[in-house]
């Protein structure tokens, strides 16, 4: 649920990052008004809030061992969302990058 909650907080981020316009001197405070009256933006923020929570209830049945490594994925499913949403490419050693770390995680969890 964290891990998915972050997801989508990286998702309306990006949403609303793409709606404002590029940062100077100049825009500052207006874009940081915007910031702050942009939905997607702060649906992103309320995302990665929900996602906190639910690592913190998590946290209480998991060791932090464990738990603090899966979150890692989060990196994993925003390539994919970038790729298949945004359009954004994947190079071949981000792939590799991404592949290490699905292996890391499979190995922190593995239970004999």
């Amino acid at each position: 649920m964290s891990v998915m909650a972050s997801v989508g907080g990286q998702f309306f981020l990006k949403l609303g990052a793409l709606k404002l316009a590029s940062l100077n001197p100049a825009n500052t405070i207006g874009q940081i008004l915007n910031i702050a009256t942009t939905p997607e933006l702060l649906i992103g923020l309320s995302c990665y809030g929900l996602g906190a929570i639910a690592y913190i209830l998590l946290l209480t049945k998991v060791n932090l061992s464990i738990a603090g490594p899966s979150v890692s994925l989060v990196y994993v499913f925003s390539v994919l969302l970038g790729y298949f949403i945004f359009k954004e490419s994947i190079p071949l050693i981000r792939l590799v990058g991404l592949s290490f770390i699905i292996c890391g995680v499979i190995l922190v969890i593995w239970h004999k």
